[in-house]
């Protein structure tokens, strides 16, 4: 069992609102909590997958934004300049 503490002006609402649709408050209650998940499962459906996982995504940056395209000449870069030490 759960207890729900409500402001007066929530509390009126749902009193109101049971009355006029003959129902109870505990079922008015449950219909929202359904009404609230379901609502955000759709909102989770409707994400792009970029939005789903923003957090991780540059997590552990280098803060260059490039390697992924000029890593071919980085590794040249390295290693001739491990050469030149020679």
């Amino acid at each position: 069992m759960i207890s729900v503490r409500l402001d007066n002006k929530l509390e009126k609402q749902l009193e109101k609102t049971a009355k006029e649709k003959s129902t109870s408050k505990s079922q008015i209650i449950k219909e929202s909590l359904i009404y609230y998940f379901n609502m955000l499962n759709q909102e989770q459906k409707q994400k792009s997958p970029y939005e789903l996982g923003r957090e991780f995504f540059g997590k552990y940056s280098s803060g260059k934004g490039d390697l992924s395209t000029t890593y071919k000449q980085k590794l040249k870069d390295k290693i001739n300049a491990k050469n030149s030490h020679r």
